[in-house]
């Protein structure tokens, strides 16, 4: 949970860093995508609004790999995950070098926001039931979480990326700068980048189907654990939630009923 948090927290601030460039100065990008290569040459300056967002980036996707290879548990999709972040990091760190900055900005403003739902939904699935109790608001907020995440991962992910991103690169790149250098390059990490939200979608799609037709009754993650290790970690994971459920609920009865426990020992309140 605590991680979540802080993920949270860091895709909303980055997010609304990237709009408030995108929509509150004089950037066009977003609106008139091809403006992302008009007067540009090698060497030219990196303005330092766009530098700030790609220093904070650069750090976070650096760390992102080392946490999900050394500290994450192993999921199906853990492989992907590694190489999202590799290829993240590597769109990141040569874009800012060859001075295709301005497009990178606006991949990082089509990405960020799915993160930003997905933590909240996964924060408020841990909430919904705590102590024993269960909490309907966080139950609400999960399940609208999860369907304007499917909705803006379609919308952001699989319809604006290609459209406004991989068009300006594919196409307006070419008509802006004949010569462009790393055309190949660029395009073939932003054509895996658009592969591997096809493949995150389709389990989005494997839960909305199971949704639909009865299968679950409650949002949780279908990417499974690997291995016999992962597993059991995932095992014991649920077991501990389990048993401080238990145990909370424990002393919410003893308290009740006028008891208190103390050194593992239940007594009976006096006043």
């Amino acid at each position: 949970m605590p991680e979540s948090a802080w993920k949270l927290v860091f895709y909303t601030m980055s997010w609304s860093y990237s709009t408030y460039l995108l929509f509150f100065t004089n950037y066009t990008f977003f609106h008139d995508p091809p403006s992302v290569f008009y007067d540009w040459k090698s060497g030219m300056t990196v303005p330092t609004d766009i530098a700030v967002a790609y220093l904070i980036q650069g750090s976070f996707y650096g760390h992102s790999i080392y946490a999900t290879v050394y500290m994450d548990d192993w999921r199906k999709d853990s492989t992907v995950m590694v190489v999202h972040h590799v290829v993240t990091l590597a769109l990141i760190t040569f874009s800012y070098a060859f001075r295709f900055h301005n497009i990178g900005l606006l991949v990082l403003f089509l990405h960020d926001i799915n993160d930003i739902q997905l933590e909240f939904t996964k924060l408020n699935v841990y909430f919904k039931t705590r102590g024993g109790d269960y909490y309907l608001v966080h139950d609400i907020l999960s399940n609208m979480g999860s369907v304007s995440f499917s909705i803006t991962w379609f919308l952001f992910r699989l319809y604006w990326f290609p459209l406004k991103v991989l068009y300006a690169t594919c196409v307006s790149s070419l008509q802006s700068v004949p010569n462009i250098p790393f055309y190949f390059f660029f395009n073939s990490l932003l054509l895996t980048l658009l592969c591997m939200n096809i493949y995150w979608f389709l389990f989005i799609v494997a839960f909305v189907a199971k949704v639909l037709t009865g299968q679950m009754k409650d949002v949780k993650d279908l990417r499974e654990y690997e291995g016999e290790e992962g597993a059991q970690r995932a095992a014991a994971l649920l077991k501990d939630q389990q048993r401080l459920q238990s145990e909370d609920a424990g002393h919410l009865n003893n308290s009740a009923e006028g008891k208190h426990v103390q050194n593992g020992i239940t007594k009976e309140k006096h006043l």
